[in-house]
Formats: C-alpha cells, structure tokens, sequence
C-alpha cells in the first residue's frame, strides 16, 4: 500500500524504497538521497539478509548489491510481485538474460549508471554517432576510484551500447579494450575502451570521436556519489508506477 502524507498543503503518495545492498557506500548515499525527496525508505538488506521480506515491505526495490546476489534478488522481487531498479555493474550475458526473463512478470529498470546527466550524455553519444560517419573513430576512457573492481566500468559500456546503436552496429563484435605493445592499426569503426583506477574519483567518463584533423569530446564528471543516489531514487519513484518490463533510464528522463 502507497502511504498518504501531507506536502505543502495538499495530500500526495509517499512511495516506500527498499535497498537491497544498504550497507555499502551506495546503500548510505541511497537513505540520504531518499530522505532528502521526501520518500519512505522501507529498510535494507544484504546478502544473506531475507530480501524476500524487504521486498513484501517496500513498493519498489533499488539493488545495488553483487552479480552473485542477483538470482536471489531478483526471485525474491517477483514472489513480492515489486518493481526494481538495478544499479549492480559487473554484470554478465547470464544475468542480463535472468532480467529479461524477470521483466516479463515485474517492472525491471536496469542501467550501468543512474546519474541523470551521464544517461543525457549516452544520448548524445548515439546521436553523435549517428551523424557522424565511422571515419570518426569512437574511443570511451573511463576512471574511477582505485577500490573498483570491474573494468570497463558500466558506465563505460552503457555508453559504448550508445554508440554502437547510434552506428547501428554490434558492440560486442565492434570494440576494442586492453591495448598492449604491438597492436597492429585500429579497425576501422571499432569502439575503444580504455579504464584508469586511481585515488578516490567517483566517476569520469569521457567519449572522444576524433577524425583527421578534428576531435569532439563529451565528458561527464561525478563529483560526488550522490548523484547517483538521488537519480536511483528519481528512477524508483518512476517505476513504481510501471507495469511489467524492462526500462531504461532514458525513459524516466522522457528521452
């Protein structure tokens, strides 16, 4: 049941989140993120912790706990019959084709990076990609703090699928990563990744299409991991009005 509560003189609907993952650093920044929209947060749990009740607790899940949780997760989210919003990076082809079977009973929004502003810049990539011919060679560089652990980050890869949709091509038979010592000349329309892990940055993502004699760069910067707390919670208030299947950020955008 929504709860009913009182904003600046009229009657509204308080959603209530629940946060599967609530004690890493996400799962703090996610309370915090939660009480600044003026949102119930319905409790958290972790790996080993009953998310099945979590999930009968809340009106909509945010998971930003492992791969290797994901399965349970993911269970326990339709037993309730709750939509959730998937922020989990390190995902593999497996898990990706356990969200699709499960978005055929409950509301699934999943995304490598729920700041509003890098979901912008992925649109603009495509459209770049677009209009721009593959004479324009497409490389993604990526930093993050030096405690991640998956590279490309899945901001990175979120932003090479931009690409590759904007040049209607595959990006797993299209990209290149890991570039070391004899190389032999890019391939013509790859898509080139490169990670940099260092300090305590929260997240630069940078997408350069670079031809002879011209180069355009589109950056995003996260300064804070906020950002990302307060676009999962904007996406979970979304959601939970959506009935099943899977979503992107784009659409709680209206892109």
């Amino acid at each position: 049941m929504l709860k009913q509560v009182r904003h600046d003189g009229y009657w509204g609907v308080m959603t209530k989140i629940g946060i599967i993952g609530s004690e890493g650093r996400m799962g703090h920044a996610l309370v915090a993120a939660i009480a600044e929209a003026g949102l119930a947060h319905a409790g958290g749990a972790d790996q080993g912790d009953d998310v099945g009740a979590l999930a009968r607790a809340s009106d909509v899940l945010v998971d930003f706990s492992s791969p290797a949780a994901l399965d349970a997760n993911l269970a326990a989210c339709i037993a309730a019959g709750k939509p959730t919003v998937i922020g989990t990076t390190g995902l593999e082809d497996a898990h990706h084709a356990a969200i699709d079977q499960a978005a055929g009973k409950i509301a699934i929004l999943q995304t490598g990076n729920t700041s509003l502003g890098v979901n912008m810049l992925a649109a603009l990539v495509e459209q770049a990609a677009a209009k721009l011919g593959d004479d324009w060679d497409i490389e993604i560089v990526e930093m993050h703090h030096r405690h991640k652990v998956d590279a490309p980050s899945g901001t990175a890869k979120l932003l090479g699928e931009a690409a590759a949709t904007g040049r209607g091509i595959d990006l797993a038979n299209s990209s290149e990563s890991g570039r070391d010592g004899i190389t032999g000349a890019r391939q013509k329309g790859a898509i080139g990744f490169a990670a940099l892990r260092g300090g305590s940055v929260a997240g630069d993502h940078s997408v350069i299409l670079a031809t002879d004699e011209e180069r355009l760069e589109l950056t995003h910067r996260a300064e804070n991991r906020m950002i990302f707390a307060r676009g999962a919670v904007k996406a979970a208030e979304w959601l939970a009005g959506q009935g099943a299947g899977r979503y992107r950020m784009g659409a709680v955008l209206g892109l």
